[in-house]
């Protein structure tokens, strides 16, 4: 049994490991390939005849415990869609912001202290300025958005539609000339399309006008979580993932303290339940802060490319707990949407394309597959 002390540090290192400039695949963990064949270096798998060797058996072990770690994080994720809907019904989206952004500045310093102590890194101005635009994005826009679309939708329906993320950093970086969409990338985008489409078509044929602004809502954030992810790969290349991270944290949440002030101090806090609080907590730090924390760590060990697929579990843990515990209703549209959406995010994910240069293509693999740091 890994101590919970000694597994945090480990991951902290292991995942968000402040190593500047580009990284390479061994660094950030995706599987490596040799250019001159296609012999699979997989962990567990060895040449014929040749006795597997304690540090493979080992990586196997490890390899085993970050599965499972990450399959209970899925969970926890899956399940904090529900968990938030209870919350923000009692004190408010404004009032859940407010609460969030006097913790996340705590939990950024407490991160860098582990790290730097009080040594903290030193930015330029130009740096400070971009960490405070991404921070903007990532925490007043980003978050702010998503808690009050997961308040007027349904938690089914906020976990699917933020899955399509990866959809929006594909287009962007389509934008701005990185990325070449391939053949597989637009026809999953395509089919991406129709199934949110056919998504939503139930609530606007029904007339679930607050439900329906609730999902237009989530999708403008998820395009502003792909842009702060985009935005965010040169500061994380230069000054690595917890300056970044913490640094971005601390700029963004005074705008949000302020913006939420007033509904914050229209809570009477005195009279929050226990239960409440527990939300609150297991909300902003288990699920978000360190939640994050602990899937670099599964990347580190797991590789970016196996573990990306498993975030598709995501909505359906969401729907069955939503489904549990608030009496969430599915129908055939409902559903059909939610498949054909997450097989057009997964086919546009995960096409294969043809190797250019190898630093860019591991940075693009895992700026697609990184999950959303600030939720």
């Amino acid at each position: 049994m890994v101590a919970p002390h000694s597994f945090l540090t480990r991951a902290i290192d292991a995942g968000l490991g402040d190593t500047a400039g580009p990284r390479t695949s061994s660094q950030i963990g995706l599987p490596k390939m040799s250019e001159s064949s296609a012999i699979d270096e997989s962990p567990g798998r060895h040449t014929p005849g040749a006795a597997p060797s304690a540090a493979s058996a080992e990586q196997r072990k490890r390899m085993r415990r970050a599965l499972w770690v990450a399959l209970i994080l899925v969970l926890i994720w899956g399940a904090n869609f529900s968990v938030q809907k209870a919350v923000f019904d009692v004190l408010s989206p404004g009032g859940f912001l407010f609460v969030r952004y006097l913790i996340m500045p705590l939990a950024a310093t407490a991160l860098l202290c582990a790290r730097h102590g009080l040594s903290w890194p030193r930015v330029t101005r130009s740096d400070l300025v971009a960490l405070l635009k991404i921070g903007l994005a990532g925490h007043l826009i980003h978050v702010g958005l998503v808690t009050y679309g997961i308040h007027w939708s349904t938690a089914f329906s906020s976990s699917l539609i933020l899955a399509c993320g990866p959809v929006f950093t594909l287009l962007i970086l389509r934008w701005h000339g990185i990325e070449h969409l391939g053949r597989g990338q637009l026809i999953g985008v395509t089919v991406a399309g129709l199934g949110v489409l056919l998504f939503l078509s139930d609530k606007l044929i029904g007339g679930s006008w607050q439900a329906s602004l609730g999902d237009v809502i989530l999708i403008v954030a998820a395009w502003f979580f792909s842009y702060y992810t985009v935005a965010a790969k040169p500061l994380i290349e230069r000054l690595g993932s917890v300056t970044v991270m913490t640094y971005a944290t601390l700029l963004g949440s005074a705008p949000v303290v302020l913006v939420s002030a007033p509904a914050g101090f229209g809570v009477d806090w005195p009279q929050v339940s226990a239960a409440i609080w527990a939300g609150t907590l297991w909300a902003v730090l288990v699920s978000a802060f360190l939640g994050w924390i602990v899937w670099g760590w599964v990347n580190a060990v797991r590789g970016v490319a196996r573990s990306a697929p498993l975030m598709y579990l995501m909505p359906p843990v969401a729907g069955v707990v939503a489904w549990g515990l608030t009496g969430e209703q599915f129908n055939a549209a409902k559903l059909g949407g939610a498949a054909i959406t997450l097989g057009g995010v997964a086919l546009a994910q995960l096409t294969s394309r043809a190797p250019r240069d190898p630093v860019l293509d591991t940075v693009l693999a895992t700026v697609r597959d990184a999950p959303a740091p600030v939720d």
